[in-house]
């Protein structure tokens, strides 16, 4: 019964973890479906908006259709990025790709950016020379259907996004959220211009720069967070309840957890007795491993070291070298 336990101790977490990486890889094929399917959709909204700018001259349905296009094109390096995370790690890059989905972040926070100074700009120039806009009623439908169309593409987004931990994601779908509002301000500026008042239209496509520095201030804080490792405290608090729970820890001397691209890693260090056998520490920790990736949602690997309880943390690790290398010197 005995040798039947160790036997599983040992072996199912590393059948969990080639579990962890089908689902990861699984999570990488919904972000790539996310991108193909809101692409089609926001590419299809800009046209209608495009083609009902030419006729009407409006600067906010132009700004706003900017932010559709800027939207759309953003799958793009998100796409390579998924593409990219899901190569097998090499010598070189020995996590892996991960990192390129973190990249694309900032690919997109620029654009966002970019799209904002433009629709600034017209918006600027507009009310300096003002010119008349036609087409009004078309001007408001494509309004409306600009804030439809990215609303639906956002709240998928940021749901697939959420789900499968890809911060990058969720800024996307935070961009085609402020593009859905400033679609609403194309409808105002429709609504302005109707009324006869001429400066409606560039008011509205300052409006609309205004709410995509919000949004931008937003992506901007996910991704950096991101970069600089930040995890959410309670998944740490989660890790580490986890690892208490195993029989034989002592205690948690160490807990790292990051994410690269939509996976989570984790680093532990935990305290075990000082006079078990080598054998029997690695059970624990293989028990470790197990528990935590059970716990810890879209966590594919786990590194678990032990610390024997006569000498917990790594500040003993340097004293223990020092230690052992005169041993075998005096041998």
């Amino acid at each position: 019964m005995a040798e039947h336990r160790h036997h599983h101790g040992l072996r199912p977490h590393s059948h969990d973890s080639a579990d962890k990486v089908d689902s990861a890889l699984e999570a990488s094929r919904d972000g790539m479906r996310a991108l193909w399917i809101s692409l089609a959709g926001l590419g299809l909204t800009a046209a209608l908006q495009a083609l009902i700018v030419v006729f009407s001259g409006s600067v906010a349905l132009l700004g706003d259709t900017l932010h559709n296009v800027a939207d759309a094109l953003t799958a793009v390096p998100l796409g390579i990025a998924f593409w990219l995370g899901r190569r097998a790690a090499t010598r070189a890059y020995t996590y892996g790709f991960g990192r390129a989905e973190d990249l694309a972040g900032v690919i997109i926070v620029l654009v966002i950016a970019g799209s904002s100074v433009a629709a600034a700009w017209f918006a600027v120039d507009r009310l300096v020379d003002p010119r008349e806009m036609t087409h009004l009623p078309w001007v408001l439908v494509a309004g409306v259907i600009g804030f439809f169309g990215n609303e639906i593409v956002a709240r998928y987004r940021i749901a697939v996004g959420r789900r499968i931990g890809s911060a990058a994601l969720v800024a996307d779908g935070l961009h085609a959220r402020t593009d859905g509002f400033t679609s609403l301000a194309v409808v105002l500026a429709a609504g302005g211009a109707w009324l006869g008042w001429r400066w409606a239209d560039p008011v509205a496509g300052l409006l609309i720069t205004v709410a995509i520095a919000f949004v931008l201030k937003d992506a901007a804080r996910e991704v950096y967070r991101r970069l600089m490792d930040r995890v959410d405290p309670s998944l740490v608090d989660r890790a580490e309840q986890a690892l208490r729970a195993v029989p034989g820890v002592h205690g948690v001397s160490g807990l790292r957890l990051r994410w690269i691209g939509h996976r989570l890693h984790a680093e532990a260090a935990v305290v075990v007795d000082a006079d078990l056998s080598l054998l029997a520490a690695h059970e624990i920790a293989a028990d470790a491993e197990h528990q935590l990736t059970h716990q810890v949602a879209r966590l594919t690997s786990v590194t678990v070291h032990v610390d024997p309880a006569s000498h917990p943390g790594p500040e003993h690790h340097g004293d223990l070298s020092h230690e052992r290398r005169h041993r075998l010197a005096a041998i």
